[in-house]
């Protein structure tokens, strides 16, 4: 009987011409040009002499009388075809052959309203009215304005005078009572819906709306009995039940509430409310069995919302990093959502979820698999399955889901840029530029990924020998991220290598050692450095720092390193040691070969 309120903020309306309008959102600059249209032609005084443009004057009664009824007519075709802008420019058109007209006033208000601006909605909507009251339509419009503008005792007092002039229509004055509920005014508001149930009977929406208003003004007896009416009529309806025990529980009556949700399950053993809601009761009690009977009865029930099991589970994956026996909990309630809904994606990617929260990372990709399978659509399980395949160093894997994601998802930035780290973890260099430079293109806003993907750039174009490249981009990550360690340290080490900037190279290598003074391959790249510089005796210095490490004795590059620093400062038997060692350790170059043999130092132009 009634329509439904819960997604406006005043009441939908019949329009006495044309169907309803549909709400649509419109730019600054069309409220704007509606406005100066509307001023030029309704609002504002007449200009001077001066001022005043010039136009063609219509005299003829019959020709202005055929022009303003064609400029009505294709204003309210262009509403109907929803170009509201064009419309009001038509209409505001007609307003300056003939004034007089309130239908063109209402039409205006309509189209005001519907693109969001209240004022001018109202104050067409009010000269509509003032020129003809006795049109419930335009009264109608103007209570409508009244809402839009939150003048809700208006509106109300609008809709109380179309009650009194039209007793029949019970809508008026249900909307009276709406509005007076807005203008929170509940005991003004319960008063007009009792007089509507004396003339309707008790109805179900009229019941609750008077329940939610004696719930506010804290009457919550009057308010359960209001839900007790409606048992009273129909003792079946389960959802009675239900609202009943909500009204006990949300008021700390936790008796009257279980009651009620116990004979909701009375009615049907399932429900998954009365299940959910005493389930919540027996935790509070500490009586862990009946909980979990209630709650697995529940989630059991595919009737159940998924989405609604779904919020209720995903708690647990916070709880789990404090107690670990929320992971079992967790985990037996989203196989139960599995069983439940079996052909649901978002079932079994609640389970990997559980899984990979708690480094279950291989059952973890069995279940976001399965959910991609059944629903390819969701790029966040694709993304959770790139993750884990790259923290796996599955790098096979990581570039087959990478692919199939940038393809499918091309806007979609780290698609583009787990398949660039793929490619050159595979030493696929060619094609990790052009995924990485794809991904740049995709964009990100975030400073630290941005500073990723050029660093990584910067280590493939040194891969291909592409060293101005290399450098720019290593030089637009330190310009986003200028304390990245790892960035610092290897581009010193590649400029080294090739012997140029040297100062610089030592700047950022020294920097990089101030951030991880602990790191030996910071102290060997810092090394090297200096000894390229010329300055052997610091170079042997944070060398044999570096070697104090046993990880480090054992690294091949380091000890060929320092077998090159004491030859050239000219301790030739240690050198051939250390050259010695190196090879031993795994070292196997050409240059390393060729120093043991000659006995002497060449100069290698690439760290094996």
């Amino acid at each position: 009987m009634y329509r439904s309120q819960q997604n406006s903020n005043y009441p939908p309306v019949k329009d006495a011409f044309l169907p309803n309008f549909r709400s649509l959102a419109r730019g600054v600059s069309f409220l704007l040009l509606g406005c100066c249209l509307l001023l030029e032609t309704a609002c504002r005084p007449a200009r001077s002499v001066q001022q005043k443009p010039r136009q063609t004057v219509i005299k003829d009664p019959a020709l202005l009388e055929q022009r303003a009824d064609s400029l009505f007519f294709t204003a309210q075709r262009s509403k109907i075809l929803g170009d509201y802008r064009t419309a009001i420019t038509q209409f505001s058109d007609y307003l300056r052959l003939k004034k007089d007209n309130p239908t063109v006033y209402y039409e205006l208000a309509r189209l005001f309203i519907e693109v969001r601006n209240p004022a001018y909605a109202l104050g067409f909507a009010r000269r509509a009215v003032g020129m003809d009251t006795s049109n419930k339509w335009f009264e109608i419009t103007l209570a409508d304005a009244f809402g839009v503008n939150g003048q809700f005792d208006s509106a109300a007092a609008v809709y109380g005078r179309l009650a009194d002039r039209y007793p029949e229509n019970d809508e008026y004055l249900y909307n009276k009572g709406m509005f007076l509920s807005k203008a929170d005014k509940p005991q003004a508001a319960l008063t007009v819906f009792d007089q509507l149930e004396q003339k309707t009977g008790v109805i179900e929406e009229l019941v609750f709306q008077k329940q939610r208003l004696f719930l506010k003004l804290d009457k919550v007896e009057d308010a359960a009995n209001e839900v007790k009416k409606l048992i009273s009529i129909n003792p079946a309806e389960i959802k009675y039940y239900l609202v009943l025990g909500d009204i006990y529980s949300s008021n700390d009556r936790t008796q009257e509430a279980k009651e009620s949700y116990r004979t909701a399950l009375s009615y049907d053993s399932t429900n998954p409310r009365a299940l959910i809601a005493l389930s919540g009761y027996a935790k509070k009690e500490g009586n862990n069995a009946l909980y979990w009977s209630y709650l697995t009865r529940a989630f059991a029930n595919p009737d159940y919302s998924i989405d609604e099991k779904v919020a209720f589970v995903y708690p647990y994956l916070q709880m789990q990093e404090v107690d670990t026996s929320k992971l079992r909990e967790g985990l037996l309630l989203s196989q139960l959502v599995i069983e439940a809904h079996p052909e649901e994606a978002k079932a079994y990617a609640l389970q990997a979820d559980m899984y990979s929260q708690a480094n279950m990372l291989d059952s973890a990709l069995v279940d976001y698999n399965k959910s991609v399978t059944l629903d390819s659509t969701r790029f966040t399980v694709w993304y959770q399955l790139m993750w884990i395949y790259s923290r796996l160093e599955n790098n096979e894997q990581l570039l087959k889901v990478s692919t199939i994601v940038s393809e499918r998802f091309p806007k979609e930035f780290m698609g583009h840029y787990f398949k660039g780290v793929a490619n050159f973890l595979l030493q696929n260099y060619p094609a990790s530029i052009e995924s990485l430079n794809t991904a740049l293109q995709s964009g990100s806003n975030d400073k630290g990924t941005r500073a990723d993907v050029y660093s990584l750039l910067g280590d493939a174009y040194h891969a291909t020998g592409q060293h101005q490249q290399s450098d720019s981009n290593y030089d637009r990550a330190l310009a986003l991220e200028p304390d990245d360690a790892l960035v610092l340290n290897n581009y010193s080490y590649y400029l080294s290598l090739r012997g140029e900037q040297l100062e610089k190279a030592e700047g950022m290598s020294r920097h990089s050692l101030e951030l991880e003074p602990e790191s030996t391959n910071f102290m060997d790249t810092y090394a090297w450095v200096l000894f390229r510089m010329g300055r052997y005796e610091q170079a042997r210095t944070w060398m044999e720092k570096a070697l104090q490490s046993t990880e480090a004795r054992q690294n091949p590059n380091m000890l060929e390193h320092y077998g090159d620093i004491l030859f050239n400062l000219h301790e030739v038997d240690k050198a051939l040691e250390y050259w010695q060692l190196a090879k031993d350790n795994g070292a196997n170059s050409v240059g390393l070969a060729r120093k043991i043999a000659e006995k002497r130092y060449i100069l290698a132009t690439e760290r094996e």
